[in-house]
């Protein structure tokens, strides 16, 4: 397993504030940081390269992990000065780079080298595999569809598999621009896919159709199935 930590912990709720060991008064504002990762960065090769996923992470995602941490600081900052303007201008930081973070957890949690699992569709037993068989008639229908999606992304996006909680717990296939991420409480997402050229230049440079086939050798249908259950 290959790990990077950084000082700063995970919380769950932006801007969590938790009382420092050993004083009635002080509090410490817990940060955001990397997630652990369960494979190396070239496990995933030939289909997504070692080199992308190193840049990937310790480039594109550490730098949301900043940003949000910095704009967390300073919307703390300015609201105990009241200064309402400059909140509501740190809030497109914060929705930008937040996004940017939640997305990117889901993105490596989603992907598995093909030695543990990658690329072996659901269970057709399981809730998941059930439900797009009903639907789709069988996961190659779903990422034929997912696929088109993904293409139709002007610049740079997200496409997302999610569950729809709201209709029946149906499978579901939407997309958003830039870093946005999927804040309805109905839709639960399964698979998140980063369409942004950092996630696949170095490799298939402006043919990204061709990384949109590769990368689902290396998806974790299990961990869909998981979420699924949410």
């Amino acid at each position: 397993m290959f790990s990077l930590r950084s000082s700063s912990r995970v919380v769950s709720s932006v801007g969590n504030l938790t009382r420092a060991r050993g004083s009635s008064m002080a509090f410490v504002r817990s940060k955001y940081s990397l997630p652990e990762l369960d494979y190396e960065f070239s496990a995933t090769e030939p289909y997504i390269s070692g080199q992308i996923n190193e840049i990937h992470y310790t480039k594109h995602h550490q730098t949301y992990v900043n940003n949000l941490n910095a704009s967390i600081e300073q919307a703390v900052e300015a609201k105990a000065k009241a200064e309402v303007k400059k909140l509501v201008a740190l809030q497109k930081a914060i929705n930008f780079n937040g996004g940017g973070y939640i997305n990117h957890c889901l993105w490596w949690k989603n992907l598995a080298p093909v030695s543990q699992g990658g690329g072996q569709h659901p269970d057709p037993e399981s809730n998941l595999g059930k439900a797009i068989a009903k639907q789709y008639g069988s996961v190659d229908k779903l990422i034929e569809l997912t696929n088109a999606k993904l293409a139709g992304i002007q610049g740079s996006g997200w496409a997302f598999i999610v569950k729809n909680k709201a209709n029946g717990d149906t499978v579901e296939v939407i997309t958003t621009a830039n870093q946005d991420t999927v804040t309805d409480p109905s839709l639960t997402p399964l698979i998140a896919i980063d369409a942004w050229e950092h996630a696949y230049y170095l490799q298939y440079q402006n043919v990204k159709a061709d990384y949109f086939k590769a990368l689902w050798n290396v998806i974790n249908w299990k961990e869909a199935e998981r979420r699924f259950e949410f």
